[in-house]
């Protein structure tokens, strides 16, 4: 059985995609904290690949044939301009050249929709929209992309990198839009909005994940989209939250100009992901921001 190294595995993208692969391959899940309930013969290493001589040591403990790289800082607020984002590019690469020399074959990447020019951005195509990302965190994650497809041509790895979109669902951080409504919402606190017309491309964690998980196993390389494809209005998802929480009264749309620099259309092409894989997104929005409600109100609204 093929093994398989995900690091980031205990956060909102890594947990369903360890509980997806532990079927399909001998998995080994990184991460910074623990994880309870992990499915059986799953191995978790507690690390931080920040620290001096991690990734070494890990890559040599675990020698995975596949890499799935989620870990990297996405703190809401902070990770757009953090110097962090440069830390984690510099242990990104110390990680794929350690797989690289152990034998790996197969990697795929985390990258992000923040490596489009938004200012030009619409539906983004990845061979076609222009890469001028705006966020040091969008172009640290372009540049790696960048630099690990050219060493997988060197190294005879294949390398895929994902570029997500606006991924959401059970377990994202609390400052998120969609946790941050809910959990306003739960506790019938007023939310004040922008006018919400900006037409983005929500999908489920659970369908990223298996977009993720179906990569793993391809062969196709470079860049790819993993969005729903689908295009909606902030605002249609904060009134989604609103309906399934029963307390539309409370969303004041308009009340918040719109930040500075949103671009007003930013979608996903996925048919490359399509054809590469045959996946395609099964949770549509009204059931996901159902599971989602549903897990914050068993998990605490503050």
């Amino acid at each position: 059985m093929n093994r398989l190294l995900i690091t980031g595995s205990t956060g909102f993208i890594g947990d369903p995609c360890v509980r997806l692969a532990a079927g399909a391959y001998e998995v080994h899940a990184a991460g910074r904290g623990g994880a309870p309930g992990l499915p059986s013969g799953v191995t978790l290493h507690r690390c931080d690949l920040l620290a001096p001589g991690a990734v070494a040591r890990l890559i040599e403990r675990v020698r995975p044939t596949h890499l799935l790289h989620l870990a990297w800082v996405v703190t809401p607020g902070v990770c757009w301009e953090s110097p962090e984002n440069h830390r984690w590019a510099a242990a990104s690469r110390e990680l794929l050249l350690a797989f690289a020399r152990c034998g790996g074959s197969r990697a795929v990447l985390a990258g992000s929709c923040a490596e489009y020019d938004w200012s030009t951005a619409g539906v983004c195509h990845e061979d076609e929209t222009p890469t001028r990302a705006h966020t040091t965190y969008g172009r640290c994650k372009r540049d790696l992309g960048l630099w690990a497809c050219s060493l997988g041509k060197e190294r005879n790895i294949s390398v895929a990198c994902a570029r997500l979109f606006w991924l959401y669902g059970p377990g994202e951080h609390p400052d998120r839009l969609v946790p941050a409504v809910t959990r306003a919402l739960l506790s019938g606190v007023p939310v004040s909005c922008s006018s919400g017309t900006q037409i983005r491309d929500f999908l489920h964690v659970d369908d990223a994940a298996a977009a993720l998980v179906a990569l793993v196993g391809g062969q196709v390389t470079g860049p790819l989209n993993v969005g729903s494809g689908n295009p909606v209005t902030v605002r249609e998802v904060i009134g989604e939250v609103a309906r399934v929480c029963q307390r539309p009264e409370l969303v004041r749309l308009g009340e918040r100009p719109t930040p500075a620099g949103e671009p007003p259309l930013l979608v996903a092409d996925v048919s490359r992901l399509r054809n590469a894989v045959g996946w395609r997104p099964r949770i549509s929005l009204a059931a996901g921001i159902q599971s989602t409600v549903d897990w914050w109100k068993s998990n605490g609204p503050v």
